[in-house]
């Protein structure tokens, strides 16, 4: 039985895309760390991530800041967890969500707190957060003076200050 987990990152930050990560484990895969991305340090993401990279299928989906505002945070999340199942370009016979609606998807179930307690979903949100994370550190690098690498985009002090200093990243903000 084909099983993909599925959750988000980035629904919350002012700056950037929403990233879905797409993860099917294999039977044999066994990380009892495992759990909601937000949950673990940079570095045990970082490393969890290359694991699930190098031993399971994944594949990331994103909705860009256009998009977002266009449809909203809500339908552009859907449609970035949509594409994340498509890239997988497989055959699945369940797809699991972390929250309480599903995208468009056959045979997909949405779990509350499915990143805590599914581990195909908790690879799933690990995958999308330390994809979004780097995405912001490399715009940290064309933006330097908004701090993107330490705040990954939400609205903390240093970033609300940098907007009013600098203003908004035409297609980022």
């Amino acid at each position: 039985m084909i099983i993909i987990g599925v959750d988000e990152a980035g629904r919350g930050p002012l700056v950037g895309c929403v990233v879905a990560g797409a993860v099917i484990l294999p039977s044999d895969f066994d990380l009892p760390e495992l759990t909601d991305s937000k949950k673990l340090s940079e570095k045990k993401r970082d490393t969890l991530y290359a694991l699930i990279t190098q031993q399971c299928q994944w594949a990331v989906g994103e909705s860009s800041p256009k998009e977002i505002d266009e449809i909203n945070i809500l339908q552009a999340t859907m449609l970035a967890m949509r594409r994340a199942v498509e890239n997988l370009n497989i055959q699945y016979d369940q797809v699991l969500v972390d929250g309480n609606r599903c995208p468009e998807l056959e045979n997909c179930t949405a779990i509350i707190k499915g990143d805590l307690s599914e581990p195909v979903i908790s690879a799933a949100s690990i995958i999308a957060k330390v994809t979004r994370d780097r995405q912001m550190i490399a715009l940290d690098k064309q933006y330097p003076e908004y701090g993107f690498a330490q705040h990954k985009g939400y609205g903390t002090k240093i970033h609300l200050e940098a907007l009013k200093t600098y203003g908004a990243i035409k297609q980022q903000h």
